[in-house]
């Protein structure tokens, strides 16, 4: 016996599934979630784009109180000091342009260091047979497992020491040949790549060098582009280790000129504007980033098999 089937028409839009509680509370608590994520970059937003004399008037206020472009100007360097008094700032200034050259000089040059390192190491525990292989990578593994507060002080001191205070060389040195997290992150990709490859190049003649830079490494982009950001993005953010380790204006990365800004001011309170609104640019070339590689950082996780 025939069954008739019925064409969808054109345009018809499938079935519904109907709402269970499950599924309420479910959307419930990813609303949740964004909400409490979201909620303070807009009231960063917020704060950097009212005027001072006026927040401290509607300090609760969810929209900008007294909108002005001010805090920006004053930020950039583009506002008199006088624009800057009547708008409730405090008459600090920040030199925002020498600040952002020392974190993209910091954070750029320590990245690639750091990558090009742990791509050298996770080669050679991923591909490379050698006596005693498992015991050094466990003792890379037991790295993960001291907090970096703890190497602080002995990082300090070996730049001290070595007389590269106040400069990038010893901003960078310390961190720049090894990351335990990283090693493991690629080593756990090279695992999964196929070995034909490899060696038919080495039958041919390549050397372990060769094949590295000219075959794996191209067929490891997806995670180094993810380790790339993720390293850049942690060292533009930090803060204390540059705190111990730069004293002056042309080595400081832009995390110290906010906190000298803050503490520029007079013994009013704080230009909240001011210091929102350099936040604000200061934290704009990491959300380009993450809105331009945000997937490919999360499939590269799921491919590299942290599950």
């Amino acid at each position: 016996m025939a069954i008739a089937l019925t064409p969808l028409r054109r345009g018809a839009r499938p079935a519904r599934r109907p709402l269970s509680v499950g599924r309420i509370l479910a959307w419930a608590y990813l609303v949740g979630v964004l909400f409490v994520t979201i909620f303070p970059f807009y009231w960063v937003l917020r704060t950097a784009l009212s005027n001072n004399y006026a927040l401290d008037t509607h300090p609760s206020s969810l929209l900008p109180t007294g909108f002005t472009w001010g805090a920006f100007e004053r930020v950039l360097g583009i506002s008199s000091q006088a624009e800057a008094l009547a708008q409730g700032g405090s008459g600090a200034t920040v030199n925002l342009g020498v600040y952002l050259r020392n974190s993209v000089i910091y954070a750029s040059v320590l990245t690639v260091c750091v990558v090009l390192c742990s791509a050298l190491a996770a080669y050679a525990f991923a591909r490379l047979h050698w006596r005693g292989r498992n015991l050094m990578f466990s003792i890379f593994l037991c790295a993960l497992m001291i907090p970096g507060i703890l190497t602080l002080l002995p990082n300090f001191v070996f730049v001290k020491n070595l007389g590269l205070l106040n400069s990038f060389a010893g901003l960078i040195l310390p961190g720049a040949l090894f990351s335990a997290f990283d090693i493991f992150f690629l080593r756990q990709f090279m695992l999964g790549l196929s070995t034909e490859i490899e060696e038919a190049a080495i039958l041919d003649g390549a050397g372990r060098l060769t094949v590295l830079f000219r075959i794996v490494l191209p067929m490891t982009t997806v995670p180094l582009t993810t380790l790339t950001l993720l390293t850049f993005i942690n060292t533009w953010n930090d803060y204390f280790w540059p705190l111990l380790v730069a004293n002056n204006q042309n080595t400081e990365p832009l995390t110290l000129g906010l906190a000298l800004f803050k503490q520029a001011s007079p013994e009013s309170q704080p230009d909240w504007a001011g210091l929102m609104a350099a936040t604000c640019v200061s934290a704009l070339p990491m959300l380009l980033l993450f809105m331009v590689f945000g997937r490919r950082i999360v499939n590269s996780i799921g491919f590299s098999g942290l599950r």
